[in-house]
């Protein structure tokens, strides 16, 4: 009997998510969700960013996505309390681990002082990519034009200004890398 049960609760599991993947794609226009994506929390999209999320992705808590761009989700990733902006396109390989922390690949406002209050410019955004199999830490920051290498790890709190290359750990703010996996 136990395995009949356990059936019938994955069949049910199964239900719910297929429920709320059918809910989420009637509500916005510019998501596109793959196979067997589990929404375990809520998605929230603003200013008509459009989203690809890859099959068998996670999305725990509330994961966020603002922005007139681009964002794409790989295959099998999990999305933890994320917040994704962006202007341009932010591009996250398959199998990567995101926890709660923010990339943004813009700056939101001019840097020149008489130029702040103006519309932003071009040179205020660049596109972002996370390479396959990344994890990005609790609180780190993930800045415009950054592409941060396969198999990579960004530590808590970190604030990623450049380029990562691939198979390093970096942490802190200037990052800095504190180890790499295949030396």
């Amino acid at each position: 009997m136990a395995g009949a049960g356990g059936l019938r609760g994955r069949r049910t599991v199964r239900a719910v998510f297929a429920a709320k993947r059918a809910w989420y794609r009637l509500r916005y226009r510019g998501l596109s969700l793959g196979r067997d994506v589990e929404i375990r929390g809520r998605i929230r999209l603003r200013r008509g960013v459009r989203v690809t999320i890859g099959d068998r992705t996670r999305l725990n808590k509330l994961v966020r996505f603002a922005g007139p761009g681009e964002v794409r989700v790989g295959a099998d990733c999990l999305l933890n309390a994320t917040w994704i902006g962006s202007w341009t396109s932010v591009r996250i390989g398959d199998r990567c681990l995101l926890s709660d922390c923010e990339l943004l690949d813009n700056d939101f406002h001019n840097l020149p002082p008489g130029q702040r209050h103006d519309p932003p410019t071009p040179a205020t955004r660049a596109p972002i990519v996370v390479e396959e199999n990344v994890w990005i830490g609790a609180h780190a920051l993930v800045l415009k034009g950054v592409r941060i290498g396969r198999d990579s790890v960004v530590g808590a709190a970190t604030v990623v200004r450049e380029d990562v290359p691939p198979g390093a750990v970096v942490a802190g703010n200037p990052q800095q890398t504190v180890k790499k996996f295949h030396d």
